[in-house]
Order: C-alpha cells, then sequence, then structure tokens
C-alpha cells in the first residue's frame, strides 16, 4: 500500500456476519424442514425426552373436523391454535398429549355417495347396505389422508399416525358400549313426539344440528265454528299445511277475548271477502284492530267478553270429510300470548313442541296424536282430502322449497268458508345445518338421553367445574344445557354407528343383557357396523333369546354422539395420557356441538366433564367482514397462503389476531403480517450476526454490567413474566404483541442502535462489547424460545443456524430468569433517559430537514436539563454514544429561548451544534482525538487501538 494511499479499515470492522438469509424462501425452506421433522419423528421424540424426566403431563384431546373436501381458512385457525398449544407446552416442560382424529359418520358423506351411485345409474335404494357403507369407509378415509397432509403442512405436531377416526372399527365398537352405557343406566327411552325433521334428509335433527335463517312462510287467518254457538276461533299461524292435524285451540286464560260482529267490509273490493256482515268472530282485545286491518274488515262492533273455558270447536274443514268431524276441545295453556296473531294457538300435537305438551297435559295419550306427514314430508294416505301432498319438496332444483301442500289447505278453507285472510311473512326459520334446507316439526318415535333425572343437573355443575376462555363460555353453554330438551340420538340414515339393540315387541322394553352386549361389541370390533346390519340376530341374542319376539334397532346413532364419546377411546386406554383432559379447543359454535355432546356424553357415564378447560375462537372472514363464499370471490385458502407467503404468515397473523372474536383476512391483512414477520427475522438476523464466533469465555457477570446492559435483561425479566402468564391462559396475541414491541422498540430501536459502534468498532476483548454480544447471546436464547411455538419454521431455522449440531428448538424448556435481572432502579433509569432522548432526536431530525447535518455523527447537540433527576440518570453513561452523536454536551440549566423542545417533555432543551474535529475513517465519528496516534493518523484513539489489536492476529 502506498503511504499516500489511505487504508481501507472495512476489515476491521466487526460487522454483523450470518448465514441466516435475509430473505425466508419460506415456501420452499417449510417442506424442508417438515421432511426433517417427520424422518426424526420429531413429536415422540420430545415426548420419549419429557417421559425420561417425568415431566409433568398435558392432553388437548382435538375436535373431530369432518373427513369431507380440502381444508380451509377456519380449519387451519383451529388447527395452528392447538399447535400453539403443544408447542408452547412443551416450552414450559410439559409432556404433551395431541392425538388428531377425524369425525367419519353422518349425512355429508352419504349424499356424496349417493351422488356417486347416481351418476352410475343407480339410486340409493338400489345399492346394497354393505356396499353403499363400504363406498362410504372408502371415501372418508381418501379425504383423512388428503386433510392429514394439509394439516401438517401447516407445522402442527401430533401423533399423526395413531391418529383416530370413528369410523375406525375398534372406535365404533367402543361407541357402541359408551351408548350401551346409556341403555342399561335406564337414561335411554323411546318417545314418541314431535321432532325437528329434514325431508330433504329424511332424518331426526337434534338442536345442534338446527340453525335458523331469514325464510319466507305463508300465513293464514282461519276460523273455527263454536259447536252450539255463532261465534268462530280465529287462529293465525304460518303453517298452513298443518291444519290437517290439528286436533285443539289453544288459549290464556290471563288474556281478554272479545266477540266482534262484522259492520261492514273494506269497500272496492277486487275480490269476494272472506267475512260479512254479522259474522261474529273471537279474537284476543290486544289484537283486535290487526286481525281487523288483515281481514279487510271495514267495521265491526264489540259486543261482549268471550269465555273460551270449556267450549268445544269444529274442524274447519268438517264439512268436506268425516276424517274430520271430530270435536276440538280449547285447552288453557301458557304459551299462548297476546304478542302477535289472534290470542289463540292452532294446535296440532305432532307438528311443535308446546302443542304436543298442552295436549298430553290435558290428559291425551299418545295414541290420540295423528301421524300426518310421512319421512318424505308428504301427507300419509289416510290424511283426508290432501294424501300424498308434499309439504316440502325433498328432489331436484326445487328440493327445500314449499310443495303444493300449503295451497291446496288454503283452498279447501276459503271453499268451507273457514279462512278469514291470509299473507306472507319474513321471519327467522330453522333449516338443516348440514342440508341448509328448512325443517319441519313432525311427530316420530324415536330414541332419546332423558336430561332431567340426573344428567342436566350433573351437565351444570361440571360446567361449573370447568374453566372457560374467553369465560363468556361458561355462561353460554350453561344456559343451552339448563334449557335444552332431552338428547335426540336416533337418526335414520345408513351411515353411522348403530344403537345396537334389541327391543322387547310385547312390553317395548329395550332388552338390556350384558351378555347380548358383549356378543355385539366383539363383532362389530372384529366386523365394524357392518356386522349389525348383515349378521342374523342369533348371532348377537344367542341361544337365551328367541329373534321373532325382539325387534332390532336399525337407526344409526347422532354424529354428535359419535364425536362426544371421542374422549373413551382416546383418552381411556392408551398409554402416556390422562382423562379428563386438560383442554379441548374448538369454534365457538361448539357450545351446541363437541362441547356440549362431549359433556352430556361423559357426565352420563362418568359423572363429570370430559375436561378441565375449554377455549373457543370465532369465525374467519374476509377484510370487510363478511362471510367468505366462492360467490363472493373472497375465499382466502390456506394453501394458497402456503404456496405464495409460507404457512409462517399464517401463524403469525393467528397469533396477532384476537381469536376470541371473530377474525378477518385478506391481501392486505396478509401484506401487513409479512412486514410484521419481517421485522421480527430482521431482529433475529441481527443477533446471529452479532454474535458471529461467540463464546461463552467472553460472557460478562452480571454484576460487571453497564448499565444500558442491566436494563435491557430488566426487561426481559419482565417481558419473561408475561410471556409465561400469557401462554398459560392460551393468550397468544399477548405473548407475539409485547415481544414484537420489545425486539422493534427496545432491541432495533435502542439497544441495537445504542451499542452498534461498540459492537462494531471496539475492540473484541473490550468489557462493553463483551458484554453487549453476553446479553444478545442471552436475548437469542430468550426470543428463540418465546417464538418458537408461534414463528416454529423461523425460531428452528435460526437455532440451526447457530448451534446446527444441537437437538432442534423444540427440545428446549424455558428456564427461569435469574431473580437479579429484576432491576427497577435500572429501568427507572432508563425511562428518564428515554425521555431526554427523544428531544434530542426531535432536534437532530429538525436539523436533517434543514440540511444543517447529513447524519447524527454530524452533530454535537448541548442538553440543557433543568431537572436534578434527569441529569442525575445519565450518571456514568456516555451521552453521546446514546444520542448516537459524535460528541455531546449536558447542561444542568434551563437552554436559551431559541432551544429546541417538546412539549410533551420538560425541563429538556437541545441546542445541535456541528461536531468539531477529524472524521475518524473507522467509525465515522468526528473527534478532536482523531490523528493522536502516529500509527493510525486518520482514526480516533478508541479505533487506534482496536485496529492495532487486529494488526497483531492478522497481519
Amino acid at each position: 500500500m502506498s503511504e499516500n494511499t489511505p487504508r481501507d479499515y472495512r476489515e476491521t470492522v466487526f460487522l454483523p456476519e450470518t448465514d441466516f438469509p435475509m430473505r425466508a424462501g419460506l415456501p420452499k425452506a417449510e417442506p424442508v424442514m417438515l421432511q426433517k421433522w417427520e424422518d426424526g419423528a420429531l413429536y415422540h421424540s420430545v415426548r420419549q425426552a419429557r417421559q425420561a424426566k417425568h415431566a409433568p403431563l398435558f392432553v388437548l384431546h382435538d375436535g373431530p373436523p369432518y373427513a369431507n373436501g380440502n381444508i380451509h381458512i377456519g380449519h387451519a385457525l383451529n388447527k395452528i391454535l392447538k399447535d400453539f398449544v403443544v408447542r408452547s407446552k412443551f416450552l414450559m416442560g410439559y409432556d404433551v398429549d395431541y392425538v388428531p382424529g377425524w369425525d367419519c359418520h353422518g349425512l355429508p358423506i352419504e349424499w356424496k355417495i349417493e351422488e356417486q351411485f347416481r351418476q352410475k345409474g343407480r339410486k340409493k335404494d338400489e345399492v346394497p347396505a354393505a356396499e353403499f357403507r363400504k363406498a362410504c369407509r372408502e371415501y372418508a378415509a381418501e379425504w383423512i389422508g388428503v386433510q392429514r397432509e394439509e394439516f401438517k403442512r401447516l407445522g402442527v405436531l401430533g401423533d399423526w399416525a395413531e391418529r383416530y377416526a370413528t369410523m375406525d372399527l375398534t372406535t365404533e365398537a367402543k361407541v357402541t358400549q359408551e351408548f350401551h352405557k346409556f341403555l342399561m343406566s335406564g337414561q335411554l327411552y323411546r318417545g314418541s313426539k314431535p321432532v325437528m325433521w329434514s325431508p330433504v334428509e329424511r332424518t331426526a335433527l337434534a338442536d345442534a344440528e338446527v340453525e335458523y335463517h331469514p325464510h319466507v312462510s305463508p300465513t293464514v287467518w282461519v276460523k273455527f265454528p263454536v259447536k252450539g254457538d255463532t261465534a268462530k276461533i280465529v287462529i293465525w299461524t304460518t303453517t298452513p299445511w298443518t291444519i290437517p292435524a290439528n286436533r285443539a285451540v289453544s288459549y290464556n286464560p290471563k288474556i281478554a277475548y272479545g266477540r266482534y260482529r262484522v259492520v261492514s267490509m273494506q269497500p272496492d273490493l277486487a275480490f269476494e271477502p272472506w267475512s260479512k256482515p254479522g259474522d261474529e268472530l273471537v279474537v284476543a282485545d290486544k289484537l283486535a284492530e290487526d286481525v281487523k286491518k288483515n281481514a279487510l274488515i271495514a267495521e265491526w262492533e264489540r259486543v261482549g267478553d268471550f269465555n273460551c273455558d270449556g267450549l268445544t270447536l269444529s274442524h274447519p274443514l268438517a264439512a268436506f270429510d268425516d276424517g274430520y268431524g271430530f270435536d276440538v276441545p280449547m285447552l288453557a295453556g301458557d304459551h299462548v300470548t297476546d304478542d302477535a296473531g289472534t290470542g289463540f294457538v292452532h294446535t296440532a300435537p305432532g307438528h311443535g313442541a308446546d302443542d304436543y305438551l298442552v295436549w298430553l297435559k290435558s290428559g291425551r295419550s299418545l295414541d290420540s296424536i295423528p301421524d300426518t306427514v310421512d319421512p318424505d314430508g308428504a301427507y300419509y294416505p289416510h290424511v283426508p282430502l290432501f294424501a300424498g301432498l308434499k309439504v316440502l319438496e325433498t328432489e331436484g332444483k326445487k328440493a327445500g322449497k314449499f310443495g303444493p301442500a300449503n295451497g291446496a289447505v288454503m283452498e279447501k278453507l276459503i271453499e268451507a268458508g273457514n279462512l278469514l285472510a291470509r299473507g306472507r311473512v319474513d321471519h327467522s326459520y330453522p333449516h338443516s345445518w348440514r342440508s341448509k334446507a328448512p325443517v319441519i316439526f313432525r311427530n316420530t318415535p324415536q330414541w332419546f338421553i332423558r336430561m332431567d333425572g340426573g344428567l342436566r343437573d350433573t351437565a351444570l355443575n361440571a360446567i361449573d367445574n370447568t374453566a372457560f376462555y374467553p369465560a363468556s363460555g361458561k355462561t353460554r353453554i350453561r344456559n343451552m344445557v339448563e334449557t335444552r330438551p332431552d338428547w335426540l340420538i336416533s337418526r335414520q340414515r345408513n351411515w353411522g354407528t348403530p344403537l345396537a339393540m334389541y327391543v322387547d315387541k310385547t312390553t317395548g322394553e329395550p332388552l338390556k343383557d350384558a351378555a347380548v352386549n358383549d356378543r355385539i361389541i366383539k363383532l362389530i370390533a372384529s366386523e365394524g357396523a357392518d356386522a349389525w346390519f348383515t349378521r342374523p340376530d342369533e348371532d348377537f341374542l344367542g341361544n337365551s333369546y328367541n329373534p321373532a319376539d325382539y325387534e332390532k334397532i336399525t337407526d344409526i346413532l347422532d354424529v354428535w354422539f359419535d364425536s362426544g364419546s371421542t374422549h373413551a377411546f382416546t383418552l381411556e386406554g392408551r398409554e402416556n395420557t390422562q382423562s379428563p383432559a386438560d383442554l379441548y379447543l374448538e369454534g365457538s359454535d361448539q357450545h351446541r356441538g363437541w362441547f356440549q355432546s362431549s359433556l352430556l356424553e361423559s357426565c352420563g357415564t362418568r359423572g363429570r366433564a370430559p375436561y378441565k378447560a375449554v377455549l373457543t375462537h370465532g369465525f374467519v372472514l374476509d377484510e370487510q367482514g363478511e362471510k367468505m363464499s366462492k360467490s363472493k370471490g373472497n375465499v382466502v385458502a390456506p394453501q394458497d397462503i402456503a404456496k405464495e407467503s409460507g404457512v409462517e404468515i399464517l401463524r403469525l397473523w393467528v397469533a396477532l389476531s384476537d381469536y376470541s372474536e371473530d377474525l378477518r383476512i385478506g391481501k392486505q391483512i396478509i401484506q401487513t403480517t409479512v412486514d410484521a414477520y419481517r421485522k421480527l427475522r430482521n431482529s433475529i438476523r441481527y443477533l446471529l450476526g452479532g454474535l458471529n464466533g461467540y463464546d461463552a469465555a467472553e460472557a460478562v457477570d452480571y454484576k460487571d454490567l453497564p448499565s444500558l446492559e442491566r436494563y435491557i435483561l430488566h426487561r426481559v425479566h419482565e417481558l419473561d413474566a408475561q410471556v409465561r402468564a400469557a401462554y398459560d391462559a392460551y393468550d397468544f396475541a399477548a405473548v407475539i404483541r409485547p415481544v414484537a414491541d420489545f425486539a422493534s422498540q427496545t432491541l432495533s430501536a435502542l439497544y441495537f442502535d445504542i451499542r452498534k459502534d461498540s459492537l462494531y468498532c471496539d475492540k473484541p476483548s473490550d468489557l462493553k462489547r463483551r458484554a453487549c454480544r453476553t446479553v444478545m447471546d442471552i436475548l437469542f436464547d430468550r426470543l428463540t424460545a418465546w417464538l418458537g411455538p408461534i414463528m416454529t419454521f423461523t425460531m428452528e431455522e435460526a437455532w440451526a443456524s447457530r448451534y446446527p449440531d444441537a437437538p432442534e428448538n423444540l427440545y428446549r424448556t424455558l428456564p427461569a430468569v435469574p431473580g437479579e435481572w429484576h432491576n427497577a432502579s435500572e429501568a427507572a433509569r432508563w425511562e428518564k433517559i428515554e425521555h431526554v432522548l427523544a428531544v434530542v432526536t426531535g432536534a437532530l431530525e429538525e436539523k436533517r430537514r434543514e440540511k444543517v447535518i447529513g447524519s447524527a455523527l454530524e452533530a454535537a447537540p448541548t442538553v440543557f436539563i433543568d431537572s436534578d433527576p434527569l441529569m442525575a440518570a445519565f450518571d456514568g453513561i456516555d451521552a453521546a454514544e446514546v444520542f448516537r452523536t459524535s460528541q455531546a454536551l449536558l447542561s444542568n440549566s434551563v437552554g436559551p429561548d431559541d432551544a429546541f423542545r417538546v412539549a410533551e417533555v420538560k425541563d429538556v432543551s437541545v441546542v445541535v451544534h456541528i461536531a468539531h474535529g477529524q472524521k475518524c475513517q473507522r467509525s465515522w465519528r468526528i473527534l478532536p482525538e482523531v490523528g493522536s496516534d502516529p500509527r493510525y493518523p486518520d482514526l480516533s484513539l478508541r479505533d487506534a487501538e482496536a485496529v492495532a489489536e487486529w494488526d497483531a492476529t492478522h497481519v
């Protein structure tokens, strides 16, 4: 090198150096990492390591998704949250049991298989049951395989090899065994009562399988003649099709009823009205004006009160057929109100819960309740006038729409002179959760589990002893259980676990024989539920019973009973697990679904809940808060995010969201998450670069650390407690948000920036640089541990980058932070320093905008601090390093009037001067001392010493 050529000092500067890339390349890197984990059986290996140390056990029980179709963003949210739980519990030192599972039985798969057979020209009734069930089983198995790989792509750890499925042969046997417990304990009974029935699906539905949607229904005001009187009772209903099933009219003795005589009808009507002057109509006084308006009556007069007690009416269709010639009693009932309608309730005990109850309460028998509508939603052949007409269409494009029944009934009522008015109403109406088609109430014999007599009270007590996240979940499920009817568990379908039992044809009582049950269980365990449908009765009943004396029940169990029994075969009878589970985690709709069915099943068979805690999350909407649908084009698929940005972005989005409410996702939200990810990744990358070549021999004892390092460790101490508490409460946003803020504000914007000069330019043996690297080593260990459960791919990548021969990051547990790191005095000191720093930064920014300076290193601010506590905070602190300037002067006085001030910070003002001296060609600081060392005439003294040490080992 020529003496006149300035030396290039770049090689002597200790810039961060790491192979950890700035760009993550997640879509390509993640599958490689997943394969490595699978090849190394990571989940099982970590469990074994924990069990070897006798770690406490934590059990997360998986609520089974349905084995039908690719996973959607809601599935991804659910499984990622579960993975946060698994990994965070591993981090906290637990042995974690998590077995993923699938719900396989039920209507959606049946429909798919029916469609497949239809495409081959075969109707369902033409397909043998065994062949049909086999096709269902194969279909579900195929989708389990697809979904399993999609879930694993999300980074979800679990015992995938030993997954459970409700269609497994041993599982079907275990579910049947659980059903037999209800049979043998007397909690099961057969009742004929109105249940919600889906004509489209041809099966009964439980409350949990019904949802309410807006619906337009016809409405009618119908006249029932009073026997022995000239008056007619007026009822109002939104189900004209139930008039043939009418057997009574209900009233409330607390309501005031009046007899109204029609004086005149509205003039100039385009049709002949269905009432005329002189007609006497009975309605509730409170609703009289509304009835008058709808009946197109211009004027009527109230001629007196009306007492309904003991009256008998005629059916409005009695004149047309003797089948309607029976007496129609008036029944008193508290369910009748005068809020809407007429103050009377048309009572069809086969088609409404209140109707059913008031009918039986009046002393009538179950046998007197007529069967009016068949499983297809059509009138039975014995129904006078309307045989075969459908209430709802069940096939083709009109499936779920009203059939001709309503119209036919209304026409007959007009013909009979007993229709007063009709209209249409928009209201909330029950629909099948699966088919989305309207349902009807239909009287059918079904099997129920009795809620009262013990089960309800046991379940309510179990709820009170369960932790809920959020806490509002307890009230929600409690209200549901308090008021729910008996559990309807029978379904009239093919693909499911059977109600495997026999009923005595003479007594109508179920057969309770342990030996018979054992034979049933053994055969189902070896052959699956098909055994129940294909084997002769003798194989189950044995030699003790004559099959001719018994009815074989061929209904299948409610699929909620299937999934509600999963605890019985997943948490019991397996090694290294326990029951009850520590946590159930599903969407908020499962308060009426899986959480409740599991609760009732376990309380009915074990007297307790199957879980200690329940966590619920909301649903995923688009960025505008609208429900996703293909027709709107607003569907966000997790598979697309994985391909474009990486699963890590999806995981970070979940963590940053408040999952207790509905979540939103879309392109802008994803981009915001990507930006947050980059900041966190860069913080980790900076630590790795700054720790290049770090050795434990460099470490500085806590007592020798400078003030700034002690402050940073105090923040680590605080944040560690926050992180632990947040993971314990499953509040993942309370992990990621404070940690991200700490990384960007406390570390990147403060600590790294202040110590950058020391890290890059101090000689390696310098105490301050060693202290900085000591703390960076601690920060790396803590950040990779804290963020491991959430940003699992990135933290594993970072850990392997620094420790390529060490076990995966997942093996680590979070050690306690030393108590001495808690340092309130340093926290108070740096709070004061940061107040001053904010004013200095503002002053420097102003001079930059005015182009007085280019960078902060060109400045030498004089900082006036008219506060002894603020001034004292800088004792022993290099103010220029804190301000990131070449020089700085602190003055314990009031600054001049033209000094820079910030309104929010009192007692601090700044005057920015230009730094005097020469620019150090290594650190770029401007100092008068530059050139003092003749060996290095263009360096500061500090930099000269550092280069001399470097030269001694490199030249």
